[in-house]
């Protein structure tokens, strides 16, 4: 998750917003290129509407009209009509004149309106939903890479919950309404600490204040070590093999170049090698991944200041105003193990629910076939 939309979206709408005002309050150009002649082009158009009438009347009382429509009234000749047509006929023609001067009138003012402010009262109303939608109640996010697995795929987009931890500001991040706080095991989207641009998602580990330690594959949070029991997990073939993305350069730790075949040969030799633990954290129960010890190794830390495995002994205390964080798939997850705490005005919210998935590739359709809530 490597955008935020919200840098587009927010300037966008705030100048929309700026003009849509500006001319509700002065210029006024879509009022009156809306409204301007309204009342003389419907006058035009009544009037013409009775003269049709009169001229129509006055034919059938001379036997000189069997049929409606504009096109049998032009091809009528009236040179020798009597003078009671010939004058119905005038007033019909003159009429039409009217109404299509009238139009044009309208249609020229319309014209007059700048393309900004017809662009504000088009687009505005919409954007301005969208802004208050994804900012303050719920925002869509896309999961780029496999360092979530099992709970999440690469492919997956979910819905992140953005009142759960505060209402705030848009690009600013200040938080002006506090609604509620992190939990233990909660899967969180936040501003990743060393570049705010990027998003990262991960579970929360720790909590402001906390200690969290790790002893070979054991974790544990304030001395208490989290339940953790190995159980026999099959994942979803489709899903382990979008693993790993077939591009080059598609682990920025590994310069890997994959074929889309190897790819999906590399993700299946890997789960085959996969170990699963069922962790309880909080009120979250969820899946740990391990590999198997031919398929991991030790990568150094410049945070803990020594290389991670899952032999490792490790303990961290998670300062006031910041969590820690570690990715599901452990041995396969750049996390707070690497780089450290995220501090609180980084959270973006609560991811809840994956609604739909959709395999990298402009050919491949999405799927709402894996669509689950997040524990």
């Amino acid at each position: 998750m490597d955008f935020d939309f919200n840098l587009i979206l927010v300037p966008v709408t705030l100048i929309l917003g700026v003009i849509w005002l500006l001319d509700k309050l002065w210029l006024k150009q879509h009022k009156n290129a809306k409204t301007g002649s309204s009342k003389e082009v419907q006058a035009a158009q009544d009037n013409l509407a009775t003269k049709k009438s009169a001229y129509i009347a006055a034919l059938s009382e001379h036997n000189m009209f069997n049929q409606s429509g504009d096109q049998d009234l032009e091809s009528i000749s009236v040179d020798d009509a009597p003078m009671p047509v010939k004058q119905a006929e005038r007033e019909y023609r003159e009429a039409k004149r009217q109404a299509s001067i009238a139009t044009s009138q309208k249609s020229t003012q319309s014209s007059n309106e700048h393309f900004l402010i017809r662009w504000a009262h088009d687009y505005f109303p919409v954007l301005a939903i969208v802004l208050v939608v994804r900012s303050f109640i719920v925002e869509p996010f896309n999961i780029p890479s496999s360092s979530m697995v099992p709970t999440l795929y690469t492919g997956d987009f979910v819905a992140v919950n953005k009142y759960a931890y505060g209402i705030r500001l848009p690009l600013t991040y200040n938080k002006v309404i506090d609604v509620g706080e992190p939990e233990h095991g909660d899967v969180v989207v936040f501003r990743y600490p060393e570049n705010p641009k990027i998003y990262y998602i991960k579970r929360i580990i720790g909590l402001p204040g906390d200690e969290v330690s790790y002893n070979n594959g054991k974790l544990s949070v304030n001395g208490q070590q989290v339940p953790s029991e190995q159980v026999q997990f099959t994942a979803d073939d489709a899903l382990t093999n979008q693993l790993y993305t077939p591009v080059k350069g598609s682990d920025p730790s590994r310069e890997w170049d994959l074929s889309p075949e190897d790819a999906v040969m590399v993700a299946q030799g890997e789960e085959r090698g996969a170990r699963y633990f069922q962790e309880q954290l909080g009120e979250h129960t969820y899946l740990r991944r391990y590999l198997a010890p031919n398929l991991s190794h030790a990568e150094y830390s410049k945070f803990l200041q020594q290389p991670i495995a899952y032999d490792s002994s490790w303990s961290v205390q998670v300062p006031e105003g910041n969590y820690f964080v570690m990715g599901d798939n452990s041995d396969r997850s750049e996390d707070g193990r690497y780089w450290g705490f995220v501090p609180d005005e980084n959270l973006a919210g609560k991811a809840v629910y994956v609604w739909m998935h959709k395999k990298p590739g402009l050919a491949n359709l999405p799927t709402f076939s894996h669509n689950r809530s997040i524990d």
